[in-house]
């Protein structure tokens, strides 16, 4: 129910609006006088009067207003913002649990799970900071292995995509990865929002894979209608050549990875591949990131519930110190008249 432009939790309350008729009807206690010409005309008192009884009529609207809960409802505002709407793949295979160390060390051969060195930990810390620099900015979060898990649709709530992402990290990696089917899923998100500005799709993984005719012609056909941008963050091995390195050895041509590269960049959009090999080199990964995603973009910003509970506690408050007030007045008067 709205009025006064308020939304009211309790508006059947508003139903006893009329006791605050009650000052007026109040019992004359007037004395009578046998000639009315002796009592003199007092325009003074009879406006003080009036002042009284509409102060006290204030007094209880006020607290029925209370009680009724007035608030103003959530609402959803566009602004213009500077970012890009971004949508986060994250691998969650088992070569993801291994820790993450620096290019010529030697790979350790237990997993991390739970460990603070695992590329998983580290790539949700990186994304985490990420998130945190861009407050304009709109985020999706599908965790991917042999199946892709859309966790989080596209949204504005910080808090949500930060235990997203924290949720990431909990358990074992899994032995399948299909990141065709992950990134089908982060074009469809798109494709069930409006455009808003730049689209982007950010790809944390630590390997390739070799896709089927058919998914290439839908990647491509996706990626070129939502206008995406993609990044992969390839979290490799401490071992091999560089993805962008040209090789005479055919088995390094042929590895998952260098083909997936190759498609990437055939797919006709803006793409980028950052090969980390250390913490600092995610660190830098990820600061290029911010720097070219900052486009003006329209921010819907939700603005919560707002209770006005306040403004009419006061109002009868200060109402009622006012009418205290002129009780000790009129009592004060009284004694002194009698003095």
């Amino acid at each position: 129910m709205t009025f006064f432009g308020l939304q009211w939790a309790l508006p059947m309350m508003l139903l006893l609006l009329p006791l605050a008729l009650l000052p007026w009807f109040t019992h004359n206690q007037d004395k009578t006088v046998a000639w009315s010409h002796f009592v003199p005309v007092d325009p003074l008192s009879d406006m003080i009067g009036l002042a009284l009884k509409t102060l006290a009529s204030l007094v209880i609207a006020s607290l029925i207003f209370s009680l009724a809960g007035p608030y103003i409802p959530e609402q959803t505002v566009e602004r213009v913002g500077s970012g890009a709407e971004v949508v986060i793949l994250v691998d969650r295979s088992r070569s993801m649990d291994d820790p993450f160390s620096t290019r010529g060390k030697a790979l350790a051969v237990n997993r991390t799970v739970g460990k603070g060195d695992s590329k998983r930990r580290i790539a949700s810390k990186y994304l985490l900071e990420f998130v945190d620099k861009r407050p304009d900015d709109r985020f999706g979060f599908v965790l991917f292995s042999d199946k892709a898990l859309d966790l989080l649709p596209l949204s504005y709530n910080k808090d949500s995509i930060r235990a997203t992402i924290n949720a990431s990290t909990l358990g074992k990696g899994l032995s399948e990865t299909n990141i065709a089917k992950a990134m089908i899923k982060a074009a469809e998100m798109y494709g069930k929002e409006t455009y808003n500005g730049s689209r982007t799709v950010l790809l944390v993984s630590d390997g390739g894979q070799e896709f089927s005719d058919e998914d290439k012609r839908t990647i491509t056909e996706l990626y070129k209608r939502e206008t995406l941008t993609l990044y992969w963050i390839y979290m490799r091995s401490t071992t091999g050549l560089s993805i962008e390195e040209e090789s005479d050895d055919d088995s390094w041509k042929n590895t998952p990875e260098k083909r997936l590269h190759k498609f990437f960049k055939e797919l006709g959009i803006p793409y980028k591949v950052f090969e980390i090999e250390s913490v600092k080199s995610f660190s830098e990964a990820i600061d290029t990131i911010d720097k070219k995603e900052s486009q003006t973009l329209i921010v819907e910003e939700i603005i919560p519930r707002e209770s006005k509970l306040e403004p009419f506690f006061w109002l009868a408050m200060i109402t009622m110190l006012i009418l205290v007030l002129a009780q000790f007045y009129t009592a004060w008067g009284v004694r002194k008249a009698h003095e």
